[in-house]
């Protein structure tokens, strides 16, 4: 075995401690003593021209999915919350008081705009609301997944350069 660094190919730790060398001299300190990269006069950045030809129908169902619970417990959480602040304005015990002035007579005493907007009724509505969701987007991510790989092979993906930022 060789002293430098490596037994696989030689001149292999020299490559890295070039380019270590390279990195550093790149990020010296600026002149006012922080440290930040210095910008080379006159080049310009680099640029790298890929084309995304095929997208993991897996992986997206995977990401699909977990962000489709998330905007299922947002869901649930917001409607929870404008439910309780509207009734905690009085927003129910004015609705009654107006249909009963409108309607007038005494069958109109009895009604209660809770019992058909509860807040158990509007909960359970939402739930299965969150939950058909969750469903629905996951298919449909994942259904789009697959026909832009088909689309991709006969048209050959979408090119993306991607430019570095100096």
């Amino acid at each position: 075995m060789a002293d430098d660094d490596t037994a696989v190919r030689a001149g292999l730790g020299q490559q890295i401690k070039d380019r270590l060398q390279a990195a550093a001299d790149e990020f010296k300190t600026t002149a006012v003593g922080q440290p930040g990269p210095v910008k080379p006069s006159g080049k310009s950045p680099r640029r790298a021209r890929l084309t995304l030809s095929r997208i993991d129908p897996w992986s997206v169902m995977k990401a699909a999915f977990l962000l489709s619970i998330a905007l299922a417990i947002v869901t649930i959480v917001a409607v929870f919350i404008v439910w309780t602040v509207l009734g905690a304005a009085g927003v129910w015990d004015s609705i009654n008081s107006s249909v009963q002035d409108i309607v007038g007579g005494q069958d109109t005493s009895t009604f209660n705009v809770e019992d058909y907007l509860g807040t158990g009724r509007v909960m359970g509505f939402t739930v299965l609301v969150s939950v058909i969701d969750v469903v629905l987007l996951t298919a449909v991510a994942t259904l789009g997944a697959f026909l832009y790989n088909m689309a991709a092979a006969l048209v050959g993906g979408i090119d993306v350069t991607l430019t570095e930022d100096r």
